[in-house]
């Protein structure tokens, strides 16, 4: 398993393939994508999980975090996220959030990210906005090469 930093480009045809497969590469490129810091991990040369962070002084959005989804479940995107944790928190970070799928708000809350009363839905998906202070990961659990 690597992580290392991408460039938005190459973060697209995942995103696309994992969290709108039905639309255009273009439906999830963002304006701000080349302002952004985005990470990617790789097995075996496979890109399998992607995120992408946001700063705004000491708060900092990520967003379109994406696992492939034979992937899903073995740690990888805990991995990830973990990741790009330590890297906002050496920025200075000290808050980040993110627009997540209702479904998987327990997934956030791992990481000391809680629900706000803010929610709305695209695409036919719910979402809530969650947010947190910056906090320390624990070592992934379950990531394997």
């Amino acid at each position: 398993m690597q992580i290392k930093e991408i460039t938005a480009r190459e973060t697209w045809q995942l995103r696309r393939d994992v969290m709108w497969p039905e639309q255009s590469i273009n439906y999830v490129q963002l304006p701000e994508d080349e302002s952004g810091q985005h990470f990617g991990l790789y097995l075996s040369g496979e890109l399998v999980s992607v995120v992408s962070l946001f700063v705004e002084g000491e708060r900092a959005q990520f967003r379109k975090f994406a696992t492939l989804p034979q992937n899903q479940g073995k740690g990888y995107g805990t991995a990830l996220l973990q990741h790009l944790i330590l890297q906002a928190a050496a920025q200075g970070i000290k808050q980040l959030w993110c627009n997540a799928r209702q479904e998987k708000a327990g997934f956030y809350k791992r990481f000391g990210l809680q629900e706000t009363n803010h929610t709305f839905g695209k695409g036919g998906k719910d979402y809530v906005v969650m947010e947190g202070s910056i906090r320390l990961p624990e070592p992934a659990v379950g990531a394997a090469e």
